[in-house]
């Protein structure tokens, strides 16, 4: 599957409340992310691959919601609109506690492979501009990074696989951090594609496969990074139990906080421990331990 072919569905609904049911109902149809408008008529925008779109599939969906009465329309988006803002202009460079990322070919980059600075506790990491999917500059992934730096020692000498990898930015931080092997997921091609780009940018090889959480392998991963969606964490959580080594750390984020206790007690259900949490802004960050 490649994000390059897009389309978008708007539905009209009444308050935010009724967007996330239908969220709720929807992803499992192959929607990946959504988009809510408040204003005098709201609308809930939701995103797919073109190959996947179901419209029958989509429409038996909110006939099962008897308040639906708001009406649908689809869009096919262009290949450009994606990427075209990233290509004309890139993207800033951040620090998240001893981390820069910064675009590959800046002044910020300088030179060199991304790695350690002169400091030698500082931590660079490149990433192409043109396929910008996760640069850290959102709440989600600036606290995964930050959760990541405060307890290295989870992930010093260990297997991490980073799910719904985009730019690979924490699998890239994982490595840098000292893990004993790198593995990563993400099920968009051309997600895939820039996480090979950056990985490679960065100086480092591990291995990135186009798949969802079906791809884990039972008890090998010691940590597991997920910046997804919050029905797709809660979906998913099982076959993370499954893929992790016991006493391994579960890391989240990707949802609001107003989600946290929920994702929280599905995880305890499965023999999950809630080690520390974060938010900024509205997003949530969980910590567990298997």
């Amino acid at each position: 599957m490649d994000s390059q072919d897009y389309c978008e569905v708007a539905l009209k609904v009444d308050s935010e409340e009724q967007a996330e049911i239908i969220e709720a109902m929807v992803v499992d149809l192959g929607f990946d992310s959504f988009q809510f408008e408040e204003g005098d008529e709201p609308v809930l925008r939701c995103y797919i691959q073109t190959s996947l779109f179901d419209g029958n599939a989509l429409g038996d969906a909110l006939a099962g919601i008897p308040w639906f009465k708001g009406g649908w329309s689809v869009r096919k988006l262009e290949a450009a609109d994606w990427n075209e803002e990233w290509e004309k202009n890139g993207f800033t460079a951040i620090e998240v506690g001893r981390v820069r990322v910064c675009p590959a070919g800046s002044e910020e980059a300088g030179d060199g492979v991304g790695g350690e600075s002169m400091t030698g506790d500082r931590i660079t990491i490149l990433l192409d501009p043109r396929m910008a999917f996760g640069t850290g500059h959102h709440d989600t992934t600036c606290m995964m990074m930050k959760t990541m730096q405060d307890n290295s020692e989870d992930i010093a000498g260990k297997s991490v696989m980073d799910l719904g990898c985009g730019t690979a930015v924490l699998g890239i931080l994982a490595a840098k951090l000292g893990a004993g092997r790198v593995s990563a997921v993400d099920i968009d091609a051309t997600a895939v594609r820039s996480a090979l780009g950056n990985i490679r940018l960065n100086g480092l090889d591990f291995e990135v496969v186009c798949s969802d959480a079906s791809a884990l392998k039972e008890d090998a991963y010691d940590v597991l990074l997920a910046n997804i969606h919050k029905n797709i964490i809660i979906s998913d959580l099982p076959r993370y139990r499954k893929a992790l080594r016991r006493g391994g750390k579960l890391l989240l984020s990707g949802f609001y906080d107003r989600d946290a206790d929920e994702i929280a007690a599905v995880a305890d259900g499965l023999g999950f421990t809630l080690l520390s949490s974060c938010s900024s802004n509205g997003w949530a960050c969980l910590r567990f331990c298997k």
